[in-house]
């Protein structure tokens, strides 16, 4: 697991703008160096902000989207097309403004689909599986970038304190009882996260310092998902001055005056 770095930014707006263009560069990199990458999504408004600004930003025709795999980190499991699924608000944000390949793109099953929880996760997880490769080493594809949000009380994806996904080691599992709504979802583990290239963790806001706080000083997972949110060769956390209040001036580097 990596050390994260830590980068402060003036306010959400130029936060967003920043993520975004780190994000143009990174995949531009990755699809040159190896002519296929995969990226993994997040919801949430500051994560759905840097997909608007992606789309926004001149530079994003230097992705050549058709070659990018496309994945969630997590899901609302409710119907297809609803306002409040991370797939709507990214395909609104993004994806309905660049050429990807459908086939590519793969959201996570909702309940018309006729599946239970439990069976839109196993079908993820094998969705997942089919794209990995030897190389990979394991049951998903190296994501050259996964987004994460951080929430107030340290969870990632739809990994929430001390709640029994945590403990699990399959690549995709349901959470019922979540304690926002909607209670019932679908998830990438922690193992999942960990098999990502880079990480990010995107927060903005004061409500978010203490979480930040202590996801970066030693918390333990179960307690803190977002400490256990780390990438095989980086982490990046990326934060506006907001969420960044309540850690140590040594740990951020302040990347916007």
């Amino acid at each position: 697991m990596s050390v994260p770095t830590v980068l402060v930014h003036r306010d959400a707006t130029v936060l967003a703008k920043a993520v975004a263009a780190r994000l143009i560069t990174g995949l531009a990199d990755a699809l040159a160096a190896k002519g296929s990458a995969h990226l993994v999504l997040t919801g949430g408004g500051i994560g759905t902000a840097a997909l608007a600004e992606v789309a926004a930003n001149p530079a994003h025709d230097a992705v050549e989207w058709p070659r990018l795999d496309i994945w969630w980190g997590d899901e609302r499991f409710l119907p297809t097309g609803d306002a409040e699924r991370n797939e709507t608000a990214a395909r609104r944000a993004l994806l309905d403004h660049v050429e990807t390949d459908p086939e590519r793109v793969h959201p996570i099953a909702g309940p018309d689909s006729g599946l239970t929880a439990e069976e839109a996760a196993d079908r993820y997880a094998a969705e997942l599986r089919a794209a990995s490769r030897p190389e990979d080493h394991g049951p998903v594809p190296s994501f050259d970038v996964l987004m994460l949000g951080l929430g107030p009380d340290g969870h990632v994806a739809s990994l929430f304190p001390e709640m029994p996904a945590l403990y699990d080691e399959r690549p995709v599992v349901a959470v019922h009882g979540a304690p926002k709504p909607p209670p019932t979802r679908i998830t990438l583990t922690l193992p999942t996260i960990g098999a990502a290239r880079e990480v990010w963790v995107i927060a903005a806001g004061e409500e978010k310092a203490g979480a930040v706080r202590l996801a970066l000083q030693g918390s333990g997972p179960f307690q803190v998902p977002g400490a256990g949110a780390r990438g095989r060769l980086r982490t990046v956390f990326l934060l506006d001055r907001g969420a960044a209040a309540k850690i140590p001036p040594d740990l951020g580097r302040l990347a916007s005056p």
